[in-house]
């Protein structure tokens, strides 16, 4: 089970890079783990860090205006790369709950919606906008697929029916399977043939 998740009201973060693989996101010598807790601190890390551990003060995430956002912009072609559930992990677990891109990998995209991140594919003139205003409120409606700017403009994006149900719900793929018990064992007591 997961928090359901049907609005998200948050300033963005931007970094507008395009091509950030899932690698970039959360380098491969941090995927010793399969529990989703921790990974925030290794986000993005050879981004945020210099070799010496050191935060890089040009880096959005460690700059004071990046606190609190729950919304990252990220430039074309967002978690490009192997396929990895602990990118979405890192980014939830950093506290990011929806990735805005006019481009989104789609197994990354997958991972996320399983996972509860909200991946939101739009517009150039609407991804040309939050690029050029970092910090921008904004408004997601994961029931009505929407994204609401400042000046009230409302952006529609593509989410697939099935994701945006659990998402609402807040249950993954098993906690369905699990909601359709009584309908299966009925199933099950009423075939005429047997596996």
């Amino acid at each position: 089970m997961m928090p359901a998740i049907t609005r998200i009201r948050s300033r963005t973060i931007v970094l507008p890079t395009r091509d950030i693989d899932t690698d970039q996101i959360i380098p491969a010598r941090f995927l010793t783990t399969t529990v989703r807790e921790g990974l925030g601190a290794y986000l993005f890390n050879d981004l945020r860090f210099n070799a010496k551990g050191q935060e890089r003060p040009d880096f959005v995430l460690n700059q004071a205006a990046a606190d609190g956002c729950e919304v990252l912009v990220a430039g074309n072609n967002f978690g490009c790369g192997s396929s990895r559930e602990h990118a979405p992990w890192a980014l939830l677990d950093y506290g990011i709950r929806a990735v805005i891109s006019t481009e989104i990998a789609d197994i990354f995209r997958n991972n996320s919606l399983k996972n509860g991140l909200i991946p939101i594919i739009v517009d150039v003139a609407t991804h040309d906008f939050l690029l050029a205003n970092p910090g921008v409120e904004t408004d997601i409606d994961v029931a009505k697929s929407t994204l609401t700017l400042p000046d009230g403009t409302v952006v529609e994006f593509p989410i697939d029916d099935f994701a945006r149900y659990c998402l609402v719900e807040g249950i993954d793929q098993l906690g369905y399977l699990q909601q359709q018990m009584d309908a299966i064992r009925t199933f099950e007591e009423k075939r005429p043939w047997t596996p």
